[in-house]
């Protein structure tokens, strides 16, 4: 089993592509990436040269791909409006599929994606590496473990000041979905539920603005927007009560006149320990009587078999994810909690919109 080679295709050879997943999955000995497809010929053929094996397939057409009988894993990277029909023929071809994250557009595109995966027997999981970093590996042990007994209350943290995503599709709501909220915002809110590990919601209250989407000189990190391209959220916030009590407030932005800037983070306040990522993991409590703070060494790494200071997230996701696919064992991010995320997140724009609350059944 350990011997044995996994073949791969990619599906979408842009940004996500090349920033995470092919240089992660190239520093795997036991991985091949054997196809590339693109609607851009020439991303797939770049793609193809830099991280394929000899001889590897380039396609325009994903369904060609598909056919591709040695092909036992896709991992589906393209703009989010493609993730569900994409995943959910590349299960349905009998592939195993790692999809970008967010999981889909609405809850009920990502529905589609987990009844292919019970329809095939394929594994499916989705593409929040912010929980294989050592804080949050830590912190979901000390979780589970009980150490801040009861969670009730948590922040999802989301927050760019001027940092909005000029390239690709980032902007048009069409092909995304929505902006910084489905973008930054689902990370922090994935992060979240499963530290609290409770995937139940009762009821969603939403604001989602769009207040600096037609300035100029931005001061944006990646060069001034176009106001007239800018069709989607600046910024969005959550009220999330879930069914046991507990409150989640989401925050997500990619332009806010703030210094409190926080992304891909969680706050976790329980009836024996609080929990914070503010400049590093710290847990604080009352022991002895006394209010204590207890920050831990992550230099070593969080993850037995990943160890060092320079190992990067997305490295022991394509680990665990290759692994999953190896000893047919669970896979660390379930698409049934994938889910929760994209109904949450649905919820959000749906009462921002409607200007009511949106109750979950």
């Amino acid at each position: 089993m350990e011997d044995r080679i996994v073949k791969i295709g990619i599906i979408g050879c842009g940004g996500i592509a090349n920033g995470k997943h092919m240089p992660a999955l190239s520093r795997l000995k036991d991985v091949q990436m054997v196809a590339f497809c693109d609607i851009i010929e020439e991303r797939a053929q770049k793609a193809a040269k830099e991280y394929g094996v000899e001889g590897a397939k380039v396609y325009t057409d994903y369904k060609e791909l598909l056919k591709d009988p040695e092909i036992e894993v896709v991992h589906v990277l393209t703009p989010n409006r493609e993730h569900s029909f994409i995943t959910v023929d590349a299960l349905d071809a009998g592939k195993h599929v790692m999809c970008e994250k967010p999981m889909a557009i609405n809850t009920e595109e990502a529905q589609k994606m987990i009844d292919a995966a019970k329809r095939s027997g394929k594994k499916l999981t989705i593409g929040y590496q912010n929980r294989y970093r050592p804080d949050s590996w830590y912190l979901k042990r000390a979780c589970d473990n009980g150490d801040l007994g009861e969670i009730y209350y948590a922040k999802a943290h989301a927050i760019r000041r001027r940092a909005v995503p000029t390239w690709g599709v980032f902007l048009n709501e069409y092909e995304q979905g929505g902006g910084p909220l489905i973008d930054i915002g689902t990370h922090a809110l994935d992060l979240t539920l499963w530290t609290m590990n409770n995937y139940e919601p009762k009821m969603v209250v939403g604001s989602v603005y769009k207040k600096l989407g037609n300035q100029t000189e931005t001061g944006n990190a990646w060069g001034d927007w176009d106001p007239e391209k800018f069709t989607v959220e600046d910024s969005a916030f959550g009220y999330i009560v879930m069914k046991n009590g507990a409150t989640v407030m989401l925050e997500a932005s990619w332009a806010l006149n703030s210094l409190d800037v926080d992304e891909a983070k969680t706050s976790l306040c329980g009836t024996k320990a609080g929990a914070d990522m503010k400049g590093g993991l710290r847990i604080n409590r009352v022991q002895y009587g006394k209010q204590c703070v207890e920050i831990p060494d992550l230099s070593a790494g969080g993850v037995a078999f990943y160890d060092g200071d320079d190992v990067k997230e997305q490295d022991v996701e394509a680990r665990m994810w290759i692994d999953a696919i190896k000893n047919d064992t669970d896979v660390v991010v379930k698409p049934e909690q994938a889910i929760v995320v994209t109904k949450i997140l649905e919820a959000i724009y749906k009462s921002a919109k409607e200007g009511k609350p949106v109750m979950f059944d």
